[in-house]
């Protein structure tokens, strides 16, 4: 009997975590490091994903709005859609403010730490500020499609895609129809492509995994260990509480572990890449394929959520901010607290477009409330299991979404256990 995807990347998981930190940086093979290995075989499948992402959100979105457009509800399921995103950021970032104030990971004894310059820091936050987040809007539209596609703008790529999808709703006879087979042949072939790659997912897994054990050990988590805590705590309370209590009462999932199950191979994947974009097609095949939802809902919803709804960012923004401001001694009153609210709600939006995200989005919120930005290089040592962590949690609360608004428009074959 065939090992099921999910135990097989699980397994992978565990074994890269014990190769990664018994040969370090250092250990070789026939005089070849482990090292090299591990990072031939992890950067290989995360190019084979990046790879497929483009052609398969383009033709997603262009024959999910075909779809729509020939069926109606474009304005219904976008509504739902992005209602459904700015809620569940919302939560999220509430979430975390709440832990954070209750367990203060930052509050000490001890005096406020040194600031040394870091390089990384450095080029990540130079010159960032609110007025980044309004350039990427400015991005969505791009002056030449091709370059945003060999680029990776997202946003650019999906504006573009439902304009395209929008309008080819409109001409008339066998154009459209000619435009739409040629779509849906695209989105088909990828849709085969991504179960071909996903066969060797747990070879790339263990390779993504063991190379990041291997350089960064498990022993220098120690100084920040209670805000480790705090994130992990947070994001487990998104994850396992909110997520399924939205399926049961919004979604109408009377058993809310299936869509665990179904998305455990995205999980997984979301997990080893640290990447909602490259995670994609296997989001896609997972949410089709094993929960059931259509191509309809599933081609908007999930690229759209993958650039724009990152809930476990938004929430990792908001904790990092107030921890930091502990750190120094700064008190946040209930303003400045529903500053950070608002502006970790908008760049975990806004951001998404941006290299190093993450640490511009803090870096903009530190900058707001008068602390120095520089002050984010104290989470680089945690920040990579974490991104690790909450880039899960972005890819299933953008699962969740798609299940919802599935129900919603009254699918009835979602999340039945004959799909996995």
């Amino acid at each position: 009997m065939k090992m099921a995807l999910h135990w097989q990347i699980l397994i992978a998981l565990a074994l890269a975590a014990i190769m990664g930190s018994l040969t370090g940086t250092e250990g070789t093979v026939l005089g070849i490091h482990w090292l090299a290995v591990y990072t031939f075989i992890g950067t290989l499948f995360l190019n084979a994903l990046k790879m497929i992402v483009v052609p398969l959100v383009v033709s997603a979105i262009i024959t999910g709005i075909g779809n729509i457009g020939t069926q109606g509800g474009f304005g219904r399921l976008g509504g739902k859609t992005l209602t459904y995103y700015v809620a569940t950021s919302f939560i999220a970032i509430l979430i975390g403010l709440v832990l954070v104030n209750v367990i203060q990971p930052g509050v000490s004894d001890n005096p406020a730490p040194v600031i040394e310059a870091n390089e990384q820091v450095t080029q990540a936050v130079a010159g960032k500020s609110a007025g980044d987040v309004v350039d990427v809007f400015l991005r969505m539209v791009p002056t030449n499609i091709v370059d945003a596609a060999a680029q990776g703008q997202m946003l650019g790529l999906i504006f573009f895609s439902l304009l395209f999808g929008y309008f080819m709703t409109l001409i008339e006879g066998s154009p459209r129809e000619t435009l739409m087979d040629f779509w849906q042949g695209v989105f088909d072939v990828m849709m085969l492509i991504t179960a071909w790659i996903m066969k060797f997912a747990p070879l790339g897994v263990f390779g993504l995994v063991a190379a990041s054990v291997a350089k960064t050990g498990f022993d220098q988590f120690g100084n920040l260990a209670l805000f480790f805590v705090t994130v992990v705590l947070a994001l487990a309370i998104h994850l396992l509480v909110v997520m399924p209590l939205i399926l049961r009462f919004f979604g109408g999932v009377k058993n809310p572990w299936l869509h665990f199950q179904a998305m455990a191979p995205a999980l997984l994947t979301a997990f080893s890449t640290s990447s909602s974009s490259s995670t994609l097609p296997i989001s896609m095949n997972a949410l089709e394929k094993r929960a059931g939802v259509s191509n309809r809902v599933a081609s908007f919803v999930l690229p759209l959520g993958a650039t724009v709804n990152m809930d476990g960012t938004a929430l990792y923004e908001c904790v990092a901010a107030v921890f930091i401001a502990q750190l120094f001694g700064v008190p946040l009153d209930f303003a400045t607290q529903l500053l950070i609210v608002v502006i970790a709600l908008t760049t975990s939006i806004g951001v998404a477009g941006i290299p190093s995200a993450s640490l511009v989005a803090i870096s903009i919120i530190l900058v707001a409330v008068g602390l120095p930005a520089e002050a984010i290089g104290l989470l680089l040592v945690v920040d990579r299991l974490l991104d690790m962590m909450r880039t899960a949690v972005n890819i299933f609360s953008d699962s969740v979404g798609a299940v919802v608004i599935a129900k919603s428009e009254g699918e009835k074959d979602v999340l039945v256990s004959k799909h996995f």
